[in-house]
């Protein structure tokens, strides 16, 4: 029966209430949303973004200056691919 006792008290006195703090510490961590690092990776990214869409923008007006049907075609071609 001690050799049960013995470290069924130790565990509650100290190894539970440590596990405990430290779970709840993670939780509230995690619950905080995005770091700073985070939030500046995200404005980066749709900065990057931005400049895709123009300069996808761009190709398309010079396709369509060169081809007005290309885009037409590009439907038809990946219909028929699909």
């Amino acid at each position: 029966m001690e050799i049960i006792l013995v470290p069924s008290i130790l565990f509650l006195v100290i190894v539970a209430p440590i596990w405990l703090s430290l779970h709840y510490r993670y939780k509230r961590e995690q619950g905080k949303g995005i770091s700073g690092d985070e939030l500046y990776e995200l404005e980066d990214m749709l900065v990057k973004v931005d400049k895709l869409a123009d300069r996808v923008q761009t190709l398309e007006k010079i396709l369509t200056e060169e081809n007005p049907k290309w885009k037409s075609e590009t439907k038809r071609s990946t219909a028929s691919s699909t």
